[in-house]
């Protein structure tokens, strides 16, 4: 598999009566396989879209390469205006991929231009951005499926108004937009700009974007091979298609993290043990959140509310300000533990401070043997302490074992939002909040919103100190 899923720690022979049994994941079997059975059912169908995109038109990833390769020898720098999945799964690839100091390389290393996603409107970090680019040098993707979300707009309205400044005409070489093909305001404004534009399909949601235009774009201008994430990404869907949950990685991790629900287990704690694996924590913890937080059922009736608290760790930076509570806190959490098998580079420990054996025990090994020790040692603690967790290991960090990894987390969240009888795929919460900021502007068609803010509860000022 290349991946491969080890979950002996949330069983109850490791971690007792905090774990399952294998009799209590058989009776799990028949809503597991139904689970199954409706997600394969429904694939690229209504908001599935995202099932297909393993199996993408060749024709379409030719123009994405092509384009790439032509954006990458046009610019010094290439950035990223979008925010959720937009901004996440580029950062999370490029982060993974790349060199961790990629930015600080000299060009004829890099090959490649400068990498920078701003995926937030503080005013403070859009003008830093501007402090360390040339924006005479610079191409932007501007990447909103509705062209609607206010942050990405309120950038490309900033960006748009400075290379009109800088280069006249000319501005129109600099922008490339990734949208919806057939609605939506970006796609009118590509259109009647004459930018070059990428299609985001109708079926595919921010969070399960990262293998449509939306992340292939960004990955091939920085060099990434994006045939291998697909190629892996497709291996995953094949394995994840079996009805049997020995061999279906995505199902099995869905059940247990479903049962683990059942157990009060409110919390998902993604430690990677690789800094090259840090921002997959965080492209995690959105899929996870948006797809199972609901209350309601795919009905739109009232549920008790359901889903996990995705938390994000790295190991072993985190071992000194979290573990402490995941070892000896709440039996709330189950950990996911990333762990690497081959780095791409290691380092010798050398020889030094024979008369402190307290330091002396580092010498002659690496710091990959002190890494996986100490992966090791903090999985036996936790297991110790009976807090449930289970670790899914990579050969190495490669594209083809990206992708792999991307699609076995959308499987799961597919499956386990199956399991909890939510729709996967909706967000009232997010939209709830982004009514609002458009009431608060005057946008026009959220009036009666503006009056529900105007009439809500208004701070006490005894409870301000």
């Amino acid at each position: 598999m290349s991946i491969t899923i080890n979950y002996n720690n949330m069983m109850a022979h490791k971690i007792g009566d905090k774990g399952f049994t294998w009799e209590q994941i058989v009776a799990t079997k028949k809503q597991a396989i139904q689970a199954l059975k409706t997600v394969q059912a429904n694939r690229g169908l209504g908001m599935q879209g995202w099932m297909q995109l393993p199996h993408a038109d060749k024709a379409e990833i030719s123009k994405i390469k092509k384009t790439a390769k032509q954006i990458a020898k046009s610019c010094d720098y290439f950035v990223v205006l979008g925010i959720g999945g937009s901004a996440l799964g580029p950062t999370a690839v490029f982060t993974a991929i790349k060199h961790l100091y990629f930015n600080q390389l000299p060009k004829k290393v890099r090959k490649a231009p400068q990498f920078y996603v701003i995926d937030n409107v503080d005013p403070e970090r859009m003008n830093a951005l501007f402090d360390i680019i040339d924006i005479k040098k610079t191409i932007f993707n501007v990447v909103t499926k509705s062209g609607a979300t206010s942050e990405t707009m309120a950038q490309y309205l900033i960006v748009l108004d400075m290379l009109k400044k800088e280069l006249g005409d000319g501005y129109k070489d600099h922008i490339v937009c990734t949208t919806s093909q057939n609605r939506g305001n970006l796609i009118k404004i590509a259109k009647e700009e004459g930018f070059e534009t990428f299609y985001i399909p109708d079926g595919v949601g921010g969070r399960f974007s990262e293998l449509c235009p939306v992340g292939l774009l960004p990955a091939a201008v920085e060099g990434i091979d994006i045939s291998a994430m697909l190629k892996g990404a497709a291996h995953m869907d094949r394995i994840c298609k079996k009805a049997d949950l020995k061999s279906n990685p995505a199902l099995i991790t869905a059940v247990l993290q479903y049962l683990s629900m059942k157990q009060g287990k409110n919390i998902s704690v993604m430690m990677p043990y690789a800094d090259s694996l840090k921002y997959i924590a965080d492209w995690y913890a959105q899929l996870w959140a948006e797809s199972l937080g609901k209350n309601k059922d795919k009905e739109g009736r009232e549920i008790d509310p359901v889903g996990q608290t995705p938390v994000k760790a790295l190991g072993v930076t985190d071992q000194h300000s979290q573990v402490q509570l995941y070892a000896n806190g709440p039996f709330d959490k189950v950990v996911t533990f990333l762990e690497v098998g081959s780095f791409r580079g290691d380092t010798d420990i050398p020889q030094g401070c024979p008369d402190v054996p307290d330091v002396n025990f580092l010498c002659g090994n690496t710091l990959s043997t002190l890494l996986t020790n100490e992966l090791f040692a903090t999985r036996y603690a936790l297991t110790k302490a009976k807090m449930a967790n289970y670790t899914i290991k990579m050969d190495v960090v490669d594209e083809y074992h990206l992708g792999q990894l991307l699609y076995l987390f959308e499987m799961q969240t597919a499956y386990a939002g199956e399991l909890l009888g939510i729709d996967t795929y909706n967000q009232p919460g997010v939209e709830e909040g982004k009514n609002a900021t458009y009431a608060l502007f005057g946008k026009k068609g959220y009036e009666a919103k503006a009056e529900e803010l105007n009439n809500a509860p208004q701070d006490n000022q005894e409870y301000i100190i």
